[in-house]
C-alpha cells in the first residue's frame, strides 16, 4: 500500500481506441508494482489490481479506461477531474481522508523490512540506528520511518524499483515494503541473490490505516456507492477469491463492512 509534490502536468495518459469513450477513468501509478500492476511484453497493463478492476467494471457495466499517472501526482489528478478513481494500492489514512474519499478496502497486507542476506533478523530501531534505509517517497513508509526509525538514515526514491535497485547495489542496507511486492522482488534474479525478509514491521494504525482502497473525489458519492456495490458482488460471487488465487497463496481480503 503506497503527500504529493510535482505539478499536475507531470501525469501521463494511456489511451487506446477501445477506451477513448470510457465512462470511468481508473488512475494507476505509472510504474511497475508487481504482483498488483505491471506491463507485459506487449505493453498491456496486467496484474491482480488490473484483474480486480476489470471484474468491478464488468459488474458496473462500464467501459473503463486506464490512465497512467505519476505516483506523486495521483491525488491532484483525481481532484483535477483527469481521472475518476485512484486504483493504485493506495492505503486509507487519516491524512489522505482529509482531501479524498475512499471505497471499501479491497486488500490488506503485512509491512516488512528487507535487507542483505546476512541472517541478521533484528529490525529494532536501536539495531538499525545509523543504517541507510531506502523508501519510496509519498508512501506510508516515509512517515513510518520518520516516526519509528528516526535514528536511521532515510533515503527517498521516486519509485519502489529505484529503492530496490540501490538495495541490490549495496548503496542502502534496508528497505520496507508491502509483503506481496517484496515477495515479487525476492523472486527476481537480483532480489533472490541479494536479499531476504528481515521481519514484519510493527503495525501503526495511524500511519498504515485500514487497507488499500480506491480513491474517490469528495462528494462523488454515486461513484463510491457503485464501486462498493461492485466490489461486494465480486467478493460474494467468489470471483475475488479466484482472482486472488492466481497471484497469492494466502488471503489478502480485509474484514468487510
Amino acid at each position: 500500500m503506497r503527500i504529493l509534490t510535482r505539478a499536475i502536468w507531470g501525469f501521463i495518459f494511456l489511451l487506446s481506441a477501445t477506451t477513448a469513450q470510457a465512462d470511468v477513468r481508473f488512475g494507476i501509478a505509472a510504474e511497475p508494482y508487481p504482483p498488483f500492476t505491471w506491463k507485459d511484453a506487449s505493453g498491456k497493463w496486467v496484474g491482480w489490481e488490473i484483474d480486480l478492476m476489470n471484474a468491478v467494471c464488468e459488474q458496473m457495466h462500464e467501459n473503463c479506461q486506464i490512465v497512467e499517472v505519476s505516483w506523486d501526482n495521483i491525488i491532484p489528478a483525481l481532484n483535477g477531474h483527469f481521472i475518476d478513481v485512484i486504483w493504485a494500492s493506495m492505503g486509507i489514512t487519516a491524512e489522505r481522508q482529509r482531501v479524498i474519499d475512499f471505497t471499501d478496502a479491497y486488500y490488506t497486507t503485512p509491512a516488512v523490512m528487507i535487507g542483505a542476506k546476512t541472517g541478521d533478523k533484528d529490525i529494532s530501531p536501536s539495531h538499525l540506528n545509523g543504517k541507510a534505509i531506502a523508501v519510496q517517497t509519498g508512501t506510508m513508509y516515509e512517515p513510518y520511518l520518520a516516526k519509528h526509525f528516526d535514528g536511521s538514515v532515510m533515503k527517498t526514491y521516486q519509485t519502489q524499483d529505484e529503492a530496490f535497485q540501490d538495495l541490490t547495489a549495496g548503496r542502502v542496507e534496508y528497505a520496507p515494503g508491502d509483503f506481496p511486492a517484496v515477495q515479487a522482488f525476492l523472486k527476481t534474479p537480483q532480489g533472490s541473490a541479494c536479499c531476504e525478509i528481515k521481519g514484519v514491521l510493527p503495525f501503526d494504525a495511524e500511519i498504515f490505516g485500514s487497507g488499500a482502497a480506491g480513491g474517490i473525489r469528495k462528494g462523488d458519492d454515486k461513484l463510491k456507492s457503485r464501486l462498493n456495490a461492485a466490489l461486494k458482488a465480486v467478493i460474494e460471487t467468489g470471483l475475488y477469491d479466484k482472482i486472488t488465487k492466481a497471484y497469492f497463496d494466502y488471503d489478502i481480503l480485509p474484514p468487510q463492512p
